[in-house]
């Protein structure tokens, strides 16, 4: 199965040069990802990986890139944080239609993890909360990477929690 993800990291100050590091990702296996240095301090490889599953996909890129730049620290695995635009363009429908089917079923459409002028949403809760209703066809690759990509970003930002008794806050929190 092909999977198309993105690996989004912040770069060390004293890292190599834009040349170097691109040749250094394709030798470490990343040949398969178009590779993003246009802001400064930040790496971004979109993925097109061949893999049994998505979290052989997923792991193996990030594998990869560790070899290739071992300073590089992950800010994060997309498909994962979205905005209903986002979520339409991924199911096929408008973002007219994302907000009613958002407003026509307040009590069980997905929270958002931001809510403000623009809220973000897990695409896994709300590609879940579409596959449960029935009315959505969502190929099953879809899913798999984007509960792929929440588990990596959820484990990477509870390592930021030290000290902190996680099932204290997961009672609190609910």
């Amino acid at each position: 199965m092909e999977y198309t993800f993105t690996l989004k990291y912040q770069l060390a100050g004293d890292d190599c040069p834009a040349d170097e590091l691109v040749e250094r990702l394709g030798e470490a296996g990343c040949d398969d990802a178009l590779v993003g240095i246009g802001q400064p301090g930040r790496l971004a490889l979109e993925f097109t990986r061949e893999a049994e599953d998505a979290i052989k996909a997923v792991l193996s890129a990030l594998g990869d890139v560790r070899r290739a730049v071992p300073s590089a620290k992950l800010i994060e695995v997309a498909p994962d944080w979205v905005g209903l635009t986002d979520v339409a363009e991924i199911v096929g429908v408008s973002r007219q239609n994302m907000r009613k089917l958002m407003l026509a079923h307040p009590g069980s459409f997905p929270t958002p993890v931001h809510e403000g002028s623009s809220s973000i949403w897990h695409l896994a809760d709300i590609l879940t909360w579409l596959q449960a209703k029935g009315s959505y066809s969502l190929p099953k690759h879809v899913l798999d990477l984007a509960q792929v990509a929440l588990q990596v970003n959820v484990a990477k930002e509870g390592r930021r929690l030290p000290g902190l008794a996680v099932r204290e806050l997961e009672v609190l929190v609910g």
